[in-house]
């Protein structure tokens, strides 16, 4: 069975609700059509009910039963607005301010959450990473003992040895660009949890660099051997190592002889990058010349399951991010 079809059979089993905030956005509803179809989650779209069917009608796709609701002219808008004035009053939004910005499909989908009428929240089709992680932080927060707000994607390699045959974690490619060493090693951490949560697998965490064990000197290097040396101290029971370059992390052969003492080394299955250039390139590199699907980016550390897209994603991109949402769901 195909890794995302073994999630959606997992999904299956706890039906989860998921608002998806770009209802009008053609690639949201190919993905509801799919999702109807396999019935793996029921689905919320917000937008205009009227442009929603619309953009369906198009191509034709089956979003019969399928609830929209309109976040201009919702009869949740004036509990939704009021909630919103009550988390964000000392930060000076005036109730008039609040009753316009749970208007905006991205704020009203993650009150949807807050309010308990959807389990968790997809978007980022055709809006920022910022106009999903915004809304999420301002009425959802962070999750109890979470010092930072992270991303990571499910890479799934087709007909590769290496990683839990082809399967990796890869860590945080969306969102922090430059963390410093105790960011970095919480990155790890919380990658490894969703690694573990998601593919059931026991993660295997390295910590990604251009040198292996001191094989070079800089500032870059230095930062990657502090995080896993405090990843190390928090997570004494986590299999993880560092600094490694990529080769040596996940090629067998290579670890052994780069680092033959790891409990990583040639067998890891995540991946943490020291910032985010090199994880945004290294995960589009891997999507694009080894054909992998990519699914994400997903946000960890939001105390509910909020995901973001990448806007380069398709429906079938979409249609997986619902059924990892769920499953996140599942364990909320």
């Amino acid at each position: 069975m195909a890794f995302i079809d073994a999630l959606k059979e997992r999904a299956k089993k706890d039906i989860k609700t998921i608002v998806l905030a770009e209802g009008e956005e053609i690639r949201t509803l190919r993905a509801a059509d799919t999702v109807k179809k396999e019935g793996y989650a029921k689905l919320i779209l917000v937008g205009n009910p009227d442009k929603v069917k619309a953009v369906a009608a198009t191509e034709n796709l089956d979003i019969e039963g399928i609830e929209i609701v309109d976040p201009e002219n919702s009869p949740k808008n004036e509990e939704y607005a009021n909630a919103f004035y009550e988390l964000r009053k000392k930060k000076g939004v005036t109730p008039e301010q609040a009753a316009e910005t749970i208007k905006d499909p991205s704020y009203y989908a993650v009150m949807m959450v807050k309010q308990g009428d959807a389990d968790g929240m997809v978007s980022g089709a055709v809006h920022s990473s910022a106009d999903t992680i915004r809304p999420s932080l301002q009425i959802l927060k962070t999750a109890p003992g979470t010092k930072i707000v992270s991303t990571f994607f499910i890479m799934n390699v087709p007909n590769c040895e290496f990683g839990d045959n082809g399967t990796f974690v890869f860590g945080d490619c969306a969102l922090n660009q430059n963390p410093t060493a105790d960011e970095l090693s919480e990155i790890a951490i919380s990658s490894a949890a969703s690694y573990k949560s998601l593919v059931g697998d026991d993660p295997r965490v390295a910590m990604l660099s251009y040198s292996t064990y001191g094989s070079a000197k800089s500032e870059l290097v230095d930062k990657v051997q502090e995080a896993t040396k405090l990843a190390k101290e928090k997570a004494p029971d986590l299999k993880l190592d560092g600094e490694l370059q990529l080769d040596a992390a996940i090629v067998e052969s290579v670890g052994k002889q780069k680092a033959p003492a790891s409990n990583v080394a040639g067998t890891a299955n995540v991946l943490i990058f020291p910032d985010l250039n090199a994880g945004n390139i290294g995960y589009k590199l891997v999507q694009r010349l080894a054909k992998a699907e990519a699914y994400g980016p997903m946000l960890q550390g939001i105390a509910k399951p909020v995901n973001d897209l990448s806007r380069g994603c398709s429906a079938e991109d979409i249609a997986g991010v619902i059924a990892i949402t769920a499953i996140q769901a599942q364990g909320n």
